[in-house]
Parts: C-alpha cells; structure tokens; sequence
C-alpha cells in the first residue's frame, strides 16, 4: 500500500472515528435529557390512556376532557419524581421535574375543577392510593404486589372521571370500569411472571388462578368480554416459560390492551 495514500485513510478514520464519538455523544446527551423528563415505564403509558380512551368511548367527548387529559398526563409526571424524591431521599434532585410538572398539573387542573368541580369528589381515593405509593417508595419496595395494584386501582379510576366529565351517571361505565380494571389486574401478574418472576410456580399458578376468575366475570358480561379474556387466560397459561424479552412481552399487551378496549367499549 502507498505509504501516502495509508496516511490520509488513517487521518480519515481518525476523523470518522472522532465524528462518530462526537455524534454517539451528542446522542447519548439527547438521550439522558430524555430520560431526565420522561420515565423509563412504558407499560405506564397505556395504563394512562386505556382508561381514558375507554371512557371517551363509552361517555362521549365533552371539551373539558381535553384539560382533564392535560392534568392526568402532567400528573403523572409528577408523581413519578415525587416517588423519585421519596425514594431516594434526594428532593432537590429532582426539583426542576418536580416544578415542571408540578406547574403543568396546576394550570390544567385548576380551569377543571372550575368548570366540573364533582370531580373533587375522587379526590379521597387517590389520596389514599396515593398514600400506598408513598408508603412502598419509602421502603423502597415499589415492585410489591399491593403497590402495583394501587396503581391499576388509580388508573380506572379515570374511566368514572370522564363519565363525571361527559355528565354520564357512574353507572353508565361501570361495566367499562370493571373489564379494565380485571384486565389490568391480571397483567400485573402475568408481567411478573414473564419477567421479575419468571419460573417461580406460585405466581404462575397464581396468575392462571385469577385469569380463571376474570375469564369467568368477563363471561357473565357477554361473548366478546368472554372471547377477549379466554385469550388473556391462554398467554397467562402458555406464555411464562417461553424465552420472550420484554420488548416482546411489551408489544403483546399492545395487542392485549386493544382487545380489551374494544371489549370493554363495545
């Protein structure tokens, strides 16, 4: 090889190489200030908006569930660095997330409460709720069972809020209300059993045990909730063992949460 032309390609492979580890860094800088803003839980994202799509559906679009969904969002947001705070006994670490979306709550909320102040009415439950979060991050315990249920708990609450919202009398998606909350439930301990506790026999019987007890109220509600839930009992039964990643896991209960808003709304 001419000793020149080896030259210049080793000066441009230098060059690339340093313009590739300028661009992996400006990257990974994107990605950190990502990740400082938005949380890491994308199974989150359809516990938010499953609900609030449900109700939608089922109570009808009124204007204020615009700001309803704007202060649900930006609530959620909060709560997390709140629990973040909590956790790890650093507030100030997160105090610029903590005013950020502790600012958004506030100016969606607030017009809300103006114009449909019955929804003050849920307040004691997520207060309580709440309360349980709080208790399990300080013990740093935020993966235990109770918590994730008060978490579901949290999420369904939104379908009776958008009926509040909608002037729809509770009763009107309590149906909607129960199939969401039974399927969320369930993927709770189906999860575990595909991932933090995988192989571990009780929480896989345990899981097959209460999608039995689902698939048999979804049943009683008509033949869609009891398709849709015969379904959710076969992944609970066939899947945990198998070799699935968790972006695997996670794009089958996209699947999964489609299915059960059509049942739920239908």
């Amino acid at each position: 090889m001419n000793p020149v032309t080896a030259g210049e390609e080793t000066g441009s492979a230098s060059r690339t190489s340093r313009a590739g580890d300028g661009s992996s860094r400006r990257s990974g800088s994107r990605r950190s200030a990502v990740r400082r803003y938005i949380p890491p839980q994308h199974g989150a994202w359809a516990m938010l908006l499953i609900p609030y799509s449900a109700g939608l559906l089922v109570a009808g679009f009124r204007w204020p569930d615009l700001p309803l969904l704007g202060a649900w969002l930006a609530g959620y947001l909060l709560s997390y660095f709140g629990l973040q705070a909590v956790k790890t006994r650093r507030p100030r670490r997160f105090g610029t997330q903590l005013l950020a979306y502790g600012t958004a709550t506030a100016v969606f909320a607030v017009p809300l409460l103006i114009v449909r102040p019955g929804l003050l009415v849920f307040a004691p439950a997520f207060i309580a709720l709440a309360a349980v979060n709080i208790g399990y991050a300080v013990r740093r315990n935020e993966r235990a069972l109770v918590n994730d249920f008060a978490s579901v708990a949290q999420s369904c609450l939104m379908i009776l809020m958008v009926a509040q919202v909608a002037g729809q009398p509770l009763a009107h998606v309590l149906l909607t209300f129960l199939l969401v909350l039974l399927y969320f439930t369930g993927t709770v301990l189906y999860v575990k059993t595909m991932i933090r506790e995988r192989g571990v026999v009780a929480y896989r019987r345990l899981s097959i045990g209460y999608h039995l007890l689902a698939l048999a109220v979804a049943a009683s509600t008509g033949a869609l909730p009891a398709l849709v839930f015969a379904l959710l009992l076969a992944r609970a039964w066939l899947l945990p063992g198998r070799r699935l990643t968790p972006k695997q896991v996670g794009f089958l209960e996209i699947g999964a949460s489609v299915l059960v808003l059509v049942a739920a709304t239908i």
